[in-house]
């Protein structure tokens, strides 16, 4: 019989809502239908302002949580509306929510997600899962990066090394040895795209760079590279994990300010490099001779990031997820639709090797239909 699960997922760079349904009656579970649900425009507008502005009023957090719930409240709605199943036929929907401040460093770490789970439930009629990083945080860890774990259930294979690539906002890799090589580790790498989406909204009336077609006009400043790799994060020894509050463009135009004028489309040209470069560094210098390596998530679709990774990274073979089964944008979706099973089922989902907590805990509160 099917086993139905909603997963719903909006990342750093809050492109949209991605909502799938999955049935996860199968140790792997299977993609039934997907949907990509839009942000109101003033919606999204505000909950950049309130990411990027930690001291931002505690009326309009609570707002806008409430808000962000009606929103994924929405996606699931349509995406039920279009799958052309009943509500009742769903055991849970996994929501990560709309992550806005991140830190997590102690002694005291913390992440805050949006998207009120009492809303969802209710607007929904489904029972709702949520708040997935801070069991985590509690028992020691960093709360992310959470998928790795998702990644060894779908991905992995006893003969041969694997890394799983996510290009989101932000960048994270998971290990995955051959049978009998080792631990299942990962981390955040750091930035993927969300410094290219900045500059180029910054330039231009795009949201991104399709393609990466605008990068591929510029050329690779060295001296704002090297300047870029300098940001304390790509010290650090995993695990670790970041987010916007790290990276993001007043960043960026504060390491502008040490050069002189650089040709925006230079700029992306370097951005990339510096997307592909710290993957590239974290990859060799921490995974056992990677045969294969499956990339999923929006970096995926910049063609000049993926000619570049495999120019950086020759020895292994660079694919899709789709070519294993899952299609490279609904992974992460995917992933909570799975978490919310595994918390139903009272089975501990996060890995302490990848986000340094003591122990393995269950992820997620619940929120009865």
């Amino acid at each position: 019989m099917p086993d139905y699960y909603i997963g719903l997922m909006s990342g750093t760079s809050m492109d949209s809502i991605d909502t799938v349904l999955a049935d996860c009656s199968t140790p792997a579970p299977r993609l039934l239908e997907h949907l990509s649900h839009p942000w109101p425009e003033a919606l999204k507008h505000r909950l950049q302002l309130l990411a990027g502005n930690p001291h931002s009023s505690i009326t309009e957090y609570a707002l806008l949580d409430i808000e962000t719930g009606r929103c994924f409240a929405a996606a699931v709605n349509a995406l039920i509306k279009k799958a052309g199943v009943p509500a009742n036929s769903i055991e849970a929907i996994g929501s990560h929510g709309q992550t806005v401040l991140h830190q997590p460093e102690k002694p005291v770490a913390f992440s805050l997600q949006i998207g009120d789970p009492n809303t969802i439930a209710e607007q929904t009629g489904i029972t709702t899962i949520a708040d997935f990083r801070r069991r985590d945080i509690a028992a020691g860890g960093q709360g992310a990066p959470l998928a790795p774990a998702f990644h060894h259930q779908v991905f992995s294979d006893a003969s041969e090394n694997r890394v799983v690539l996510n290009i989101g906002g932000m960048s994270n890799i998971t290990l995955l040895p051959a049978a009998g090589g080792g631990e299942i580790t990962g981390f955040d790498t750091g930035p993927g795209n969300v410094l290219l989406d900045a500059w180029i909204r910054k330039h231009s009336t795009a949201s991104y760079d399709a393609a990466g077609e605008w990068a591929r006009t510029g050329a690779v400043h060295s001296g704002l590279l090297q300047q870029l790799r300098e940001a304390a994060f790509f010290t650090l020894e995993p695990p670790k994990s970041t987010g916007r509050e790290a990276f993001n463009l007043p960043w960026l135009e504060d390491t502008l300010r040490a050069f002189s004028a650089i040709a925006p489309q230079d700029v992306q040209a370097t951005l990339v490099a510096l997307t592909v470069t710290t993957i590239a560094d974290a990859i060799l210098s921490h995974a056992e001779n990677p045969q294969r390596i499956l990339v999923c998530g929006g970096g995926v679709h910049n063609s000049f990031m993926m000619e570049q990774l495999r120019h950086s990274l020759p020895k292994a073979s660079i694919e899709s997820t789709e070519q294993y089964g899952v299609l490279p944008d609904w992974v992460e979706a995917m992933a909570f639709a799975w978490f919310a099973r595994q918390a139903l089922g009272k089975c501990p989902s996060n890995l302490p090797a990848v986000t340094g907590a003591e122990k393995a805990v269950i992820l997620g509160g619940i929120y009865q239909a």
